[in-house]
């Protein structure tokens, strides 16, 4: 190979930077595609009950990457994490009860260092303390103290919606609770995890709160949503009461969220993990597959 001298080395190299910048823009590559799929494992919580560690090995052999918790089924974390490692999956967070924040911080932390989540989720307000007169002030406090204190350990926590949070509080003045949690939250200690499809149900736009809150939402939960006026809804807890209409929830790209439009806002958002979620699966692992399947074919 004749050698190149650092002359010619260095006109060549300009002059490709000059073709480069001349290139026009729509000529680039800016596809992205989602490098690590996800799956809640509420979705197979039944297969979960009786064989735990077939489930995740299942899980792992459609090709998810990372998993997110909602109960051990009393397993020890030890255990939990030899069961993941076995089988080359991450857990980067996991869902416990507000209750558990409340009253069992501490030793939920110590379990989530050793299962390997960075963050833990909290995912449900009764609908008790809704009502009160300081509900969601409570609910915030205590976020902001339940961040302070996983901050110090290296964990990072959130809150996941639904539909309920979009629906004006009389408690709030008529304002959104979820305007008001990502307002009177400390952002370094309470991150959001969106449902993307909670909030599309409720008639929201994602993407105006990726814009108003750059960052804000390093993890989602994916699951799609079919409007059907004729099918009474059996989510009537989550949705709210702004919301009147039925549905049902579909695996993903089999309902009417725009995911393509979605995702191409995920460096806005700072999303880094997409978790795959149905409530109601027909056919749990034959649902799930679909669901890999057109989120790892998706371009955006």
């Amino acid at each position: 190979m004749r050698r190149m001298n650092r002359r010619t080395f260095i006109g060549s190299s300009i002059a490709a930077a000059t073709l480069t910048a001349a290139r026009p823009s729509w000529a680039a590559d800016s596809t992205h595609h989602i490098d690590r799929i996800g799956l809640q494992l509420y979705t197979v919580r039944e297969f979960m009950k009786t064989d735990f560690a077939g489930t995740i090995a299942k899980v792992a052999a459609v090709g998810y990457k990372e998993v997110e918790f909602a109960g051990y089924f009393d397993h020890a974390p030890k255990d939990v994490r030899a069961i993941l490692d076995k089988v080359g999956l991450a857990a980067p967070s996991c869902h416990v009860g507000y209750d558990v924040v409340e009253k069992k911080w501490p030793e939920t932390l110590d379990a989530a260092k050793i299962v390997g989540h960075k963050y833990v989720i909290c995912p449900w307000i009764d609908e008790k303390q809704r009502v009160e007169p300081d509900g969601w002030k409570r609910a915030a406090d205590l976020f902001n103290r339940a961040g302070e204190a996983s901050k110090k350990v290296g964990i990072q926590f959130g809150y996941h919606n639904h539909s309920f949070e979009f629906d004006p509080a009389p408690s709030l003045g008529g304002k959104l609770p979820y305007d008001f949690l990502l307002a009177e939250t400390d952002p370094k200690l309470v991150v959001m995890e969106m449902d993307l499809c909670w909030i599309s149900v409720a008639a929201k736009d994602p993407l105006g709160y990726f814009d108003k809150y750059p960052g804000r939402f390093p993890l989602v939960h994916v699951k799609d949503w079919v409007k059907d006026a004729t099918t009474p809804s059996a989510y009537q807890g989550a949705m709210g009461q702004s919301v009147k209409f039925g549905g049902r929830m579909a695996d993903v790209g089999q309902g009417s969220i725009d995911w393509k439009n979605l995702f191409a806002r995920a460096e806005k958002a700072g999303i880094k993990h997409y978790f795959v979620e149905n409530d109601d699966p027909k056919s749990a692992f034959e649902d799930i597959k679909i669901s890999y399947n057109y989120l790892y074919d998706l371009k955006f």
